[in-house]
């Protein structure tokens, strides 16, 4: 049984940064695909990026394209996502998910495990 664990998230001011982690409890290489997605209230859940842990192949969304990069530490069995000059927008819980089981990667419904989330909010 595969659990995600995010963490890395906290409050920060517009401009500012921000690397998340999403730690694995076993080897996430057998998951192949792992990805970021965030959730505002009220909000659907939006995806951000993915990273194919096997062949390191990334793709990332419009949303925050320029402003995220996706990586990953598989000795750690981590993956990251790096962001950058950070936007009250962006303001969300922040989740990861793998075990990628539909066609589109940026459907949340494709993916089979997803962590708790781990909150960023930034001030203007």
């Amino acid at each position: 049984h595969l659990e995600l664990v995010e963490s890395g998230g906290g409050s920060v001011q517009a401009g500012g940064s921000l690397t998340l982690s999403c730690t694995a409890s076993t080897d996430i290489v057998t998951k192949y695909r792992v990805a970021w997605f965030r959730q505002a209230p009220g909000k659907v859940r939006e995806a951000i990026a993915t990273i194919n842990v096997r062949s390191t192949d990334t793709y990332y969304r419009d949303l925050l394209a320029g402003r995220v990069t996706i990586s990953q530490d598989v000795a750690k069995n981590t993956v990251s996502l790096q962001m950058f000059a950070l936007e009250p927008e962006d303001t969300a819980m922040y989740y990861c998910a793998a075990d990628f089981q539909g066609r589109a990667w940026y459907d949340a419904n494709a993916w089979g495990f997803w962590g708790q989330g781990t909150q960023v909010t930034v001030s203007s």
